[in-house]
């Protein structure tokens, strides 16, 4: 459990670096992020290596990821349209988000996001947070713990928005990997798919 606690807190220290505006300003985000991701997904195979024995790259994994990132990227367009219907807020905070992106190269991000930062967080908060905290208390607290956990380390942002974003994308892969945990590699395909897509490829403007 030591082990745990300290990789929760590393990961919000270091979100809280990343997002918090009195300290982004300080650092390159995506160097960061990068950073982060790899550090933590370093963690997670040091305290838990077994879950790269789960990833099977099958056509139906690549399938299921895809399926469930078109899903999630369609549920973020229909939400985003609410919410700037029904908030002014909305947008603004939105398209502060998206501005994360400036100065990086699409190709960059986009590699980034693919091979290295979505596949570390699903690797981080479902494959070893998840699953030891399913472990200890079972499927259902497990996921609740880590999702909210997953949402928490956002609100050093202090943007709506994207906490809610982290709470509706951590329920999605969260649940997949409560009822599905040996599609883990399809969620982490769907993570990193989704993550190059809204980021990137089809941005939700």
């Amino acid at each position: 459990m030591k082990r745990l606690l300290f990789s929760v807190l590393l990961a919000f220290v270091l979100w809280t670096l990343m997002f918090c505006p009195l300290t982004a300003p300080r650092f390159d985000f995506w160097q960061l992020m990068t950073g982060s991701a790899l550090l933590l997904t370093a963690f997670a195979t040091l305290f838990a290596p077994a879950w790269w024995k789960r990833l099977r790259f099958t056509p139906a994994n690549l399938a299921w990821g895809v399926a469930i990132a078109l899903l999630l990227w369609c549920i973020f367009w229909v939400g985003d349209k609410a919410a700037s219907w029904l908030f002014a807020f909305a947008r603004p905070e939105v398209d502060a988000v998206y501005g994360m992106k400036e100065g990086i190269s699409p190709w960059l991000l986009s590699l980034l996001l693919l091979f290295i930062i979505g596949p570390a967080e699903e690797i981080f908060w479902r494959g070893y947070l998840q699953e030891r905290l399913s472990k200890r208390w079972g499927a259902t607290r497990g996921f609740v713990v880590a999702t909210a956990l997953y949402t928490l380390v956002h609100v050093p942002s202090c943007n709506l928005m994207l906490v809610l974003a982290a709470l509706v994308a951590g329920t999605a892969w969260g649940l997949c990997y409560r009822f599905f945990p040996e599609r883990f590699t399809a969620i982490l395909l769907s993570h990193a798919l989704w993550d190059a897509a809204v980021f990137v490829w089809f941005p939700i403007l």
